[in-house]
């Protein structure tokens, strides 16, 4: 999820060279993460049943989404297609089943059941510019709506002291609303690229630049928070970190193109270099747990 945006990101800021090697590990990392979802649901149903009703979840759907857009952007619909279909189909299993078992206080995962929600919005708004199909940019309002919904059910239920001692996931109180406005932005150019419901023009150009503006307004005190209780060690959760610094620095260039505030534009195409920095640190930190796991693996004496 973190790495897709992170691609779509400098594909956004025309860095294709960047963005394609970030394309490329993205789709590995999805692929080895399919395969372990398929063999735990075999193996491990009664497992794979626990998981399923946690909001960490939600992340599949996402992440599926996000890589989605990116080929997408790419220009090749048929596989964005199947994206969409495969993180429908788990959005409607996963859902219910998280809600059903839904805890409080929320902690930064929880807003995933926005980020899931709005990701279908962002990538069927893509796919309904490029292949004109109105029907498609309905139903990315539906799901920006919905998304927006879930927000603020999410919201309600917070945890404020996260913004101290999440381990990585309180970044996503800022980057739910952060994909929330890529969604807005794209299904206001989707609907009028299709020439439907051309009445919510304006009124989603406004919501765009007011959910952008929500959304910047989490950053002093994400930032704050890891200044007064900095949290260096590596913990996977980081990866709920590097996803909304991608979605700030793409969704600030959607907003841009949508309302014509340059500024807004000029601090995502900045923005993106901070977050491959910030992806960089992760990964980096991803590769030593990685090594020191397999390291601490006792060997073969046979």
């Amino acid at each position: 999820m973190g790495t897709g945006i992170v691609s779509s990101g400098f594909d956004v800021v025309h860095q294709s060279a960047l963005s394609d090697i970030l394309f490329a590990i993205d789709a590995l990392l999805w692929i080895g993460l399919i395969v372990v979802f398929l063999r735990r649901r075999i193996w491990q149903p009664q497992r794979w049943r626990q998981e399923a009703r946690v909001p960490a979840a939600l992340t599949a759907i996402a992440g599926t989404a996000v890589l989605g857009a990116r080929v997408a952007l790419a220009g090749i619909d048929w596989a964005a297609w199947l994206l969409l279909a495969i993180a429908c189909i788990a959005w409607l299993r996963l859902v219910p089943s998280v809600l059903a078992h839904w805890q409080t206080p929320t902690v930064g995962v929880s807003f995933v059941l926005t980020v899931s929600t709005e990701s279908l919005g962002v990538l069927a708004a893509l796919l309904a510019i490029s292949e004109h199909r109105a029907w498609l940019a309905v139903a990315a309002l539906v799901a920006l709506l919905l998304g927006l919904a879930a927000y603020l059910f999410v919201l309600a239920r917070i945890d404020w002291r996260q913004l101290v001692a999440g381990s990585g996931d309180h970044w996503v109180f800022g980057g739910a609303l952060a994909i929330a406005t890529l969604a807005c932005a794209r299904t206001s150019a989707a609907l009028t690229a299709n020439s439907a419901l051309t009445g919510l023009h304006s009124s989603l150009v406004d919501a765009t630049l007011a959910l952008w503006a929500a959304a910047a307004l989490w950053l002093p005190a994400l930032l704050a928070g890891e200044l007064l209780a900095p949290r260096l060690r590596y913990d996977t959760r980081r990866w709920s970190t590097v996803f909304p610094f991608g979605m700030y620095a793409v969704c600030s260039v959607a907003t841009s193109s949508i309302t014509g505030v340059g500024a807004i534009g000029s601090f995502g195409r900045v923005w993106i270099w901070v977050t491959l920095a910030v992806w960089s640190i992760v990964f980096v930190g991803m590769l030593r747990r990685a090594r020191s796991f397999v390291s601490a693996t006792p060997g073969d004496d046979g």
